[in-house]
Formats: structure tokens, sequence, C-alpha cells
């Protein structure tokens, strides 16, 4: 599992669009989980420690990601928009 540290905080970027447009370009360190296959790494998902960040094309899909781990009790999680702007969404956390 990647996760990338951030001024000594673990964030954890977790890209939810599908595997090609992962490939076509992604932030750097992130892992890719489509949407459609979120609920079943429920338990990678809780594996990881500090902040979850979802990203996607325009930020539907990681606003539906955000949403949906909320609803099951994630607390750490967190909708950054846009893969291309996880890097100064990331800027804002800290």
């Amino acid at each position: 599992m990647n996760s990338t540290n951030h001024k000594n905080e673990n964030i954890h970027v977790v890209d939810v669009r599908t595997p090609g447009e992962f490939m076509g370009g992604h932030p750097e360190g992130a892992i890719n989980i489509p949407l459609n296959e979120l609920m079943g790494q429920i338990d990678r998902l809780k594996a990881m420690e500090g902040k979850i960040v979802f990203c996607c094309a325009s930020g539907m899909r990681s606003g539906s990601a955000t949403a949906a781990m909320r609803q099951i009790g994630f607390s750490n999680v967190n909708n950054a928009g846009p893969w291309y702007a996880v890097p100064d969404f990331i800027e804002q956390l800290n």
C-alpha cells in the first residue's frame, strides 16, 4: 500500500476513477480503488492510519466515496475533488 507522508501526517490518497483513467495520470503516491469496488475494500481502508483523501476526475465520484465512508462511520475521510487538485488540497489540510 502506498502512502504519502505530508508534513509528518499520514495522508493516503485514494483515486476512485477507473484503472484506465488512473493510468492516464494520478497524484503521486495515490492508490487506485475504483468507486464501484470501494465497499469491497473497507478493511483495506480501515487499516490506513491517518487521513484518507479521495479524488477523481471532477469531484463527483470522490464526493460519493467520502459520503459513503462517512455514512458507515469513517471520520478521517476527505474529498479533494479532481486528482490534479490533490497537492493544493493537502496543503490546506496541514
